[in-house]
């Protein structure tokens, strides 16, 4: 995943979503974890501790090449991001706590992300200190892919809110594009191995969403969540950044079969996610009828 795709194109989209991102959200999405303090707080214990380490039972227990152990990991360590607030809106859950959600975990992986990663290196492909990602400039990379343009996205929408409103659908359907690309670029690059990715990363990313998103419907229900949050942190938990995965696989690990567990789950997981949005519509009519 060498060249202009990894260097350039694939920085430049990540940063390009995440600017979209920014632009729908306001300081008030941050503070919304005093008006939700439960719930949050069982998203991001589910999105940062719970699903990494249901990501390394994945991990450790198929039999995936050393490179798609890890790539399963990236993937687990890339919580949230945009995709799950359209999710959580056409399944008639609470979009501002998916949106605090969201913003919250951004902030936080640009920490715990090259932790995780490490750890999923020293295990599967027997890195040494000195192959491990260095975690300072690790930090800084993922800082100035992800935060920053986030934080641009939303000083623009609090100075030019019209403009910011006009700027997020095309900022949106621009990004969505190059990641579509990427996608297919990726893909493209292992076709010699493609059916063999398709079967055992697209197997194992299948069941790692289904599994997380069941795990956070559990944990809500659990802590008595009312059914719209119990909706959103299952999404939260279960749907991951799979751009930000594949700008660490391809870019920061130079590792284009790392990279093809989260391209393929950027596929597999609209299974689930329509399986669910089809659950809810049900839902919503026979209580229509009862």
């Amino acid at each position: 995943m060498n060249g202009i795709l990894a260097t350039v194109i694939l920085p430049l989209s990540l940063a390009v979503i995440m600017l979209g991102m920014g632009t729908s959200l306001v300081i008030a999405d941050f503070k919304r974890v005093l008006v939700y303090p439960k719930a949050v707080v069982i998203g991001i214990v589910g999105q940062i501790l719970l699903l990494p380490v249901l990501g390394y039972f994945f991990a450790s227990q198929f039999d995936l090449s050393p490179e798609n152990a890890v790539g399963v990991m990236v993937l687990s360590a890339c919580a949230g991001g945009a995709t799950s607030n359209l999710i959580v809106y056409l399944a008639k859950g609470d979009v501002a706590l998916s949106v605090t959600l969201t913003a919250i975990s951004s902030c936080i992986t640009v920490i715990s992300i090259p932790f995780v990663i490490n750890y999923a290196l020293y295990q599967f492909m027997g890195a040494t200190e000195e192959t491990a990602l260095p975690i300072g400039s690790t930090n800084m990379k993922l800082f100035m892919i992800t935060l920053l343009p986030v934080m641009v996205g939303m000083s623009v929408r609090h100075h030019f809110p019209v403009f910011a409103s006009r700027l997020e659908k095309p900022i949106n359907k621009v990004a969505t594009l190059f990641f579509i690309l990427i996608v297919a670029g990726l893909l493209i690059k292992e076709r010699n191995q493609l059916l063999n990715h398709l079967v055992s990363a697209g197997s194992v990313s299948y069941l790692l969403n289904l599994s997380s998103m069941l795990l956070g419907l559990f944990a809500a229900r659990l802590f008595q969540l009312n059914a719209q949050q119990s909706t959103t942190v299952s999404i939260e938990v279960g749907v991951q950044n799979s751009a930000t995965g594949i700008f660490i696989a391809a870019t920061l690990l130079n590792n284009s079969e790392i990279a093809v567990v989260p391209a393929v789950y950027s596929i597999v997981m609209y299974l689930n996610a329509g399986l669910l949005l089809a659950l809810m519509h049900w839902r919503i009519k026979l209580r229509a009828l009862f």
